[in-house]
């Protein structure tokens, strides 16, 4: 839980936007929302796979050079 010290001659601006930092720094909200509905353990197993395969996926583009392309086994090149 993200507590602060209101001080005495700071405005309460300044205290909302510590205040704010700190549940951004401590991801309340993050949690919150993971947090807000049941899933199930094998809806979470298929979300972590898929998750994986995209960042996998992510990281193969960033490694290969920008300019190559590979054929696709199946795909008429003649078009």
């Amino acid at each position: 839980m993200a507590y602060i010290t209101v001080h005495s001659n700071e405005s309460i601006e300044n205290a909302l936007r510590r205040f704010k930092r700190k549940v951004i720094s401590e991801e309340i909200i993050k949690d919150l929302k993971k947090h807000a509905y049941f899933i199930p353990p094998g809806q979470k197993a298929k979300l972590k796979s898929a998750n994986a395969r995209k960042r996998n996926r992510r990281r193969f583009r960033q490694q290969r050079p920008a300019g190559t392309t590979q054929s696709r086994p199946g795909m008429n090149q003649n078009r």
